[in-house]
């Protein structure tokens, strides 16, 4: 593993990680590139089965203000990849009034299949984040993708957060939504159309070739969480919830019931 140098710019912490992710021929995944830059250290954690488990590690309080922070990742074919985190993200006011952004790039090869499964991210009062996921697809690579959102710490209000996931297969898109809440957010955002007084949101992607023989079709996961199909081989779990903990309660038993 290498480190690679963090640029200190007059708005805020310039970073980027790679991870790639190869075949090991004997039936596991190795790592040739687990590079951790600023706040963003990568440790190879155990793995289960096939897959190279890398865990993000918070090596410093980030994003704040002004950061430029972002994660690659190559899955190429016939790897297999878990990414987790060791702890929630936490999205907190900088010393300058500019937005911190949090870019995730990925890219998924044939016969591939990636979990990309985080702790929540919090958006601190105060806070203003614009964070983009942009995963590519090969037609047969497989994904399980999970974003969980607070929106303020315990008794705060909500930073302003604007959450765009982009998701493209074979060159085409799957999935391409953005989400915004808190203040500068569209009016209504905290209202019953939307929130309905929820403080976490989340949603579950998983894309599976199988999807395209038998998918899921669309049904209520209990109260304020829904499972959709997608115009693809992929079905969507959307979910609010009072709190991150009662949300996390949710998809994980959404993603229990894809195995």
């Amino acid at each position: 593993m290498t480190t690679a140098m963090t640029a200190l710019a007059p708005a805020g912490i310039e970073a980027t990680a790679r991870i790639t992710a190869v075949p090991d021929g004997r039936g596991g995944t190795r790592l040739p590139v687990l590079e951790s830059d600023g706040p963003l250290a990568l440790r190879r954690t155990r793995g289960t089965g096939p897959y190279a488990r890398v865990t993000v590690v918070g090596a410093m309080s980030a994003p704040l203000g002004g950061d430029r922070l972002a994660i690659e990742a190559d899955v190429r074919t016939g790897a297999a990849l878990a990414v987790d985190s060791a702890a929630a993200t936490v999205a907190l006011p900088g010393r300058t009034p500019e937005p911190a952004r949090y870019d995730v790039r990925v890219t998924v090869g044939e016969d591939a299949d990636l979990r990309w499964l985080p702790e929540p991210l919090i958006s601190a009062c105060g806070s203003e984040l614009r964070m983009t996921t942009r995963i590519e697809l090969a037609a047969s690579a497989r994904l399980v993708l999970r974003e969980e959102q607070a929106l303020g710490r315990y008794g705060e209000e909500a930073g302003t957060l604007v959450s765009r996931l982009t998701v493209h297969r074979c060159g085409r898109p799957l999935l391409d939504q953005e989400l915004s809440y808190g203040p500068g957010s569209p009016g209504g955002w905290d209202g019953g159309a939307v929130l309905g007084g929820g403080r976490a949101v989340g949603q579950l992607l998983v894309v599976d070739p199988a999807f395209a023989e038998e998918c899921p079709e669309t049904r209520l996961l209990g109260d304020g969480a829904v499972l959709a199909p997608l115009a693809g081989p992929a079905v969507l779990v959307t979910a609010v919830a009072a709190d991150a903990l009662r949300l996390r309660r949710v998809l994980d038993g959404a993603l229990r019931t894809f195995g």
